[in-house]
């Protein structure tokens, strides 16, 4: 039981923290230098992106949760169970914060014509970057306290 329940670990924190690098990256790397664009690059880059962040990040979403719940399975309440709670919370603010937030904004970005994009189209990625924010700050605090989480077991 030690051993597939280490494994089960090791595959959650490399998922969720796959997930946090990409949220990292895209929210703190990637929108600032598209924001440093000229407007018909700006909507060219944005509608790219989110035509490959759709298919990327529930790749990486779904088993991070699923692994999130096998966690609890295999250890339990146990060492960490406190610092696995807050993981699993900050990662069901990142899903709520997604589903409700940006990817109903990321589904009509999809359908942007870069050439004739909609009037308020600098209003809609304002809101999508204030949503942004929580999503990719919930992914990096659900990856931090599951390695820490890991780090109790046994101690």
């Amino acid at each position: 039981m030690l051993w597939s329940m280490n494994v089960i670990l090791v595959v959650q924190l490399v998922l969720v923290g796959l997930l946090a690098g990409e949220e990292f990256i895209v929210r703190w790397g990637v929108q600032p230098a598209m924001n440093a664009l000229p407007d018909d690059a700006h909507l060219r880059t944005r509608i790219a992106l989110v035509k490959c962040l759709k298919v990327v990040v529930p790749m990486l979403m779904l088993p991070a949760v699923l692994a999130t719940a096998a966690a609890f399975v295999v250890a339990g309440t146990g060492d960490g169970f406190g610092w696995r709670v807050g993981g699993a919370v900050a990662l069901g603010v990142f899903v709520l914060a997604s589903f409700l937030g940006t990817v109903p904004i990321n589904i009509g970005v999809n359908d942007w014509d870069p050439l004739d994009p909609p009037a308020d189209w600098k209003q809609v990625v304002v809101r999508w970057e204030r949503i942004d924010v929580l999503r990719s700050s919930a992914a990096i605090v659900a990856f931090v306290l599951s390695a820490i989480a890991v780090v109790q077991i046994g101690r």
